[in-house]
């Protein structure tokens, strides 16, 4: 089940990270739930596909955007349910320092394909 979680969040951070070069937010709230929950990088909860497309629609629109995945960990908590990890560094071409979060999400099999159910981002400095 292992190589199964792999493979599942392997595909979904190749389409994560294509869409977010392009700021495509439909291509980006595809990637979810319809259910989802989507702490990003400001303080507002967004909720379902609408939400995502808001967050990224939301977001300045960066010449040549990017983000890099690394430090992946991925896991079955469930056979219809995936638990992922990773540091997620972005480079917005210059137009502001690049900088990386922590990343987790929780994928959910839904209608046959599997969808983030629960997206949260986090500073990497500690707070405590």
């Amino acid at each position: 089940m292992r190589d199964e979680a792999d493979a599942v969040v392997s595909g979904i951070v190749a389409k994560w990270c294509a869409g977010f070069a392009r700021l495509d937010a439909p291509a980006l709230a595809s990637l979810y739930s319809k259910n989802a929950f989507f702490f990003g990088s400001n303080p507002k909860l967004y909720r379902g596909r609408d939400g995502v497309a808001d967050y990224f629609n939301g977001l300045p629109r960066w010449r040549s955007p990017s983000a890099v995945f690394s430090e992946v960990r991925a896991a079955h908590a469930s056979p219809e349910l995936i638990n992922m990890a990773a540091i997620v560094s972005f480079d917005l071409g210059g137009e502001r320092p690049d900088f990386s979060v922590k990343m987790s999400w929780v994928i959910q099999r839904e209608n046959g394909d599997w969808k983030i159910v629960n997206h949260h981002a986090s500073s990497r400095a500690p707070l405590i």
